[in-house]
């Protein structure tokens, strides 16, 4: 069992910078997959990155690749996404979420067990 709780959300204008974190509690984290989802009002929730347990392997959107870059600390049990250059069109809620079977489909929502409650990004024009 984990909790997920992300932070770092807020109001930016087009072209700044966010940096949003998900803690975890629990002694499991280290072992957990780990990604980042989104969701705009009125559309399903989304994909945008993942991370394997280790922090070796990292996967992305296109649309947020080379603009968001996502990292752990497990030593703080602390996952993180970097998000610069960002657009009106990565307002949205970002979640958390975690997967304690590493699944090869990291893109697929049902493949996480753990989800955090959501923090509001909006990126002003």
């Amino acid at each position: 069992q984990v909790q997920l709780v992300e932070s770092g959300g807020g109001l930016v204008q087009a072209g700044g910078s966010l940096r949003l974190s998900c803690a975890a509690s629990g002694r499991t984290f280290s072992s957990y997959a780990m990604a980042w989802f989104r969701q705009a009002p009125g559309k399903e929730r989304e994909f945008v990155a993942a991370i394997s347990w280790s922090g070796g392997s990292t996967y992305y959107a296109d649309s947020v690749k080379g603009r968001f870059t996502i990292s752990r600390d497990n030593a703080k049990n602390t996952m993180y996404l970097q998000m610069n250059s960002l657009k009106p069109e990565d307002t949205a809620v970002y979640y958390c979420a975690a997967d304690p079977r590493g699944s090869s489909r990291y893109f697929v929502l049902g493949e996480y067990d753990y989800w955090g409650q959501g923090t509001q990004v909006t990126v002003s024009s």
